[in-house]
């Protein structure tokens, strides 16, 4: 416990805390009074501390999102990185979201999970307790499923499909990104600062994306304030939609 508090910097209460929370492996226990920890509960523990600190996520929220359940606070799409780094920690514990337990609190979860992982957009996973997602992919499904909930559904023209289209840009700009991001930082610095700033930058660009997405739907999309009316913003064939 010494050794993995000095590797961490968090103090062995702390790690206790999270032990009683349920979100670290159990130690290996060869004697009585004795307990080892490895590199998996070192990993662990910088991931909680990590989903704390730069997520904003509290101890039973990082349980539920583990078990692919809601939390009442927003979990932004960053977190997830922290999440499956936590799963992947996890040795010996379950680390995937059964499909079973997303279509109890969701009907239709198990149907756009196969439509999504048709469109390689998600990957269900065989586990020996049925058909499972892992935690991303988990809540790729959950949002439409939100989405479902606010109106988005076949009858009003919006089948899950209709997310096919983000699939290829999305892969396109990570491969772009992520290509810039070493071509700018090799011979610049070592691996352990890249990779500081490389995790440090995801959650500032997905916010950013979002902001330049939201900005540029806004001039394909009108909304009339006075009779709420939406409208196709009309195009000029000369520039952009005005």
């Amino acid at each position: 416990m010494r050794d993995l508090e000095k590797r961490t910097g968090v103090h062995r209460e702390t790690i206790r805390v999270y032990f009683r929370h349920g979100l670290l492996p159990e130690p290996e226990r060869p004697a009585p009074n004795v307990a080892d920890y490895g590199e998996a509960h070192v990993q662990a523990v910088l991931a909680v501390r990590k989903l704390q600190r730069d997520d904003g996520l509290t101890l039973p929220q990082i349980k539920e999102a583990l078990r692919g359940q809601n939390s009442e606070g927003r979990v932004d799409a960053a977190a997830f990185r922290n999440l499956e780094a936590l799963v992947a920690a996890r040795v010996g514990m379950d680390g995937e979201v059964l499909l079973e337990t997303l279509t109890a609190a969701w009907p239709y979860a198990e149907h756009d999970a196969k439509v999504f992982q048709g469109l390689g957009i998600v990957e269900i996973l065989d586990t020996p307790k049925g058909p499972a997602l892992s935690i991303m992919d988990s809540r790729i499904v959950t949002i439409w499923q939100l989405m479902r909930a606010e109106g988005y559904t076949e009858e009003n023209g919006f089948p899950p499909t209709v997310v096919d289209f983000y699939a290829k840009p999305a892969d396109m700009v990570a491969r772009e990104e992520s290509q810039r991001f070493i071509d700018a930082t090799e011979g610049r610095m070592d691996d352990a600062e890249a990779a500081r700033i490389f995790h440090a930058g995801i959650r500032h660009m997905v916010d950013f994306f979002a902001l330049l997405r939201l900005k540029s739907l806004m001039r394909y999309i009108h909304f009339d304030d006075v009779t709420g009316h939406v409208d196709a913003a009309r195009r000029d064939a000369n520039g952009p939609p005005k």
